[in-house]
């Protein structure tokens, strides 16, 4: 059986601890953490110096693992193919999506990794990226009024202004809409809220593209929310099983 290395990278996310034990559970391997580094790219670049072989899973901190995927069955990548994605459930939404799916990535690719669009670090890589269609877990950042805001802006910010790889237009209208039209759940106003916010946001980007770094700036994100909303409204943590 071809075995993985794996390493899960957090940063602000609530159940980032149980993710990182479920991951390990179920990949059967133990994984590297990358905690609190600034920015996708370098935290992705970093990454690839942590790892031994060549091609390993990369998960964010608000992904948990399928108990069901089976990574004896994964196939190494292909010549010239240079990341493969398994789309994850966002469960606000109710659609499976790439956005914060299980990756299998090269080593070289992301140490080679250019400046493609915004901070859309598949866009980056050499060689082709894989979209696979079944789905290998769900993404639990609903956990407060601020997570849930933050996903909203970010994704759309980067559906709206174009820096989504893989996806067709039909596809990014689709989550486009699906965003603005939450309506259940503790924190569906936050929901709809960032989502119309980082549309607007985009318009700005498209004449000042740079901008598109503040999307992995933490505390620009907090403060641009609580600008417009406030405090935070609750940690919503709960118990999740591992």
């Amino acid at each position: 059986m071809r075995v993985f290395d794996a390493v899960l990278v957090s940063g602000d996310e609530v159940l980032a601890d149980t993710a990182h034990a479920r991951l390990e559970r179920v990949l059967g391997v133990a994984v590297k953490r990358l905690h609190g580094v600034v920015g996708t790219r370098r935290a992705y670049r970093l990454c690839a110096e942590m790892v031994e072989r060549e091609q390993f899973f990369l998960a964010d901190g608000d992904f948990f693992i399928d108990p069901a995927f089976d990574p004896g069955a994964v196939e190494p990548l292909r010549e010239g193919v240079s990341v493969r994605v398994w789309r994850s459930v966002n469960p606000i939404i109710s659609l499976a999506c790439g956005y914060g799916g299980l990756k299998l990535v090269r080593r070289s690719a992301l140490r080679e990794m250019g400046q493609g669009n915004g901070i859309d670090v598949l866009a980056a890589l050499p060689g082709r990226a894989e979209f696979c269609a079944g789905v290998a877990g769900v993404t639990r950042f609903g956990r407060s009024a601020f997570h849930v805001w933050k996903a909203g802006f970010r994704e759309c910010a980067m559906l709206a202004v174009g820096t989504t790889f893989g996806l067709s237009a039909g596809a990014v209208g689709e989550r486009l809409e699906a965003w603005r039209a939450v309506r259940g759940g503790e924190y569906a106003p936050y929901a709809v809220s960032g989502a119309r916010d980082g549309v607007a946001f985009a318009r700005q980007a498209a004449q000042a593209p740079e901008l598109l770094e503040r999307l992995d700036d933490l505390d620009w994100l907090r403060r641009r929310f609580t600008g417009t909303h406030g405090t935070d409204h609750g940690s919503g943590a709960g118990e999740v099983p591992v």
